[in-house]
């Protein structure tokens, strides 16, 4: 499994010959969007009442099998379980956590999570094997609150999201706070190559911060 971050909450997972594109972003961010096609989309965070046309969300170019929204989806061997999560969602929009397994790997993705996780989230959630979470504070979960709910859940690997990086437009801070509360020197990486064997025999947790 191969793993590579774009920015903000935007991973590409290739596996099995197939890639899974998680919260796609337009260039307004700052940043370069992730192009080509992937098979499964996540959307974490979703307008609503949700604008679609065609089939394919408006206004995004990339394709492939969209999920959004609590419930069970599998796509090619890949076992999606979204989460709703409640308290963080209002009239104009949902957000959701999702629990992906693939190669026998459990990936967990936060995404735009801003306070907790609902206790069946957290129940269903806990071991995942890598977690993506939050590490740049506000308007996201502060590195506090992070840190105790990476404790609840207690994953292997720790990839850090929606962070500070050159080019964003938005205010964010960098990854450091995270890396201070849970009290681990991140590995700082152009990418993530990980199999289900080398997190089983992993000791202890570590903390992934990824390179655009």
């Amino acid at each position: 499994m191969i793993i590579n971050w774009y920015g903000e909450g935007c991973f590409k997972i290739q596996t099995g010959g197939l890639s899974i594109l998680t919260d796609p972003f337009e260039s307004t961010t700052g940043l370069t969007p992730a192009r080509g096609k992937n098979e499964i989309i996540l959307k974490t965070l979703t307008g609503w009442p949700m604008e679609i046309e065609g089939g394919k969300d408006k206004g995004e170019g990339a394709e492939g099998q969209v999920i959004r929204g609590a419930g069970e989806y599998e796509a090619k061997e890949i076992l999606v379980s979204g989460y709703s999560l409640p308290d963080e969602s209002a009239d104009a929009f949902f957000k959701t956590a999702y629990k992906v397994t693939a190669e026998e790997i459990t990936l967990g993705f936060l995404g735009h999570l801003s306070e907790g996780l609902s206790q069946e989230a957290v129940e269903k959630m806990r071991d995942v094997d890598i977690l993506f979470i939050p590490a740049g504070g506000k308007p996201f979960i502060s590195a506090e609150a992070a840190a105790k709910l990476i404790k609840q859940l207690d994953p292997k690997l720790i990839v850090a999201s929606f962070f500070k990086t050159p080019g964003l437009k938005r205010n964010s801070s960098d990854w450091k706070n995270l890396s201070d509360e849970l009290d681990l020197k991140p590995e700082i990486l152009e990418k993530l190559t990980v199999r289900k064997k080398e997190i089983t025999e992993q000791k202890g947790k570590k903390l992934i911060v990824l390179k655009i």
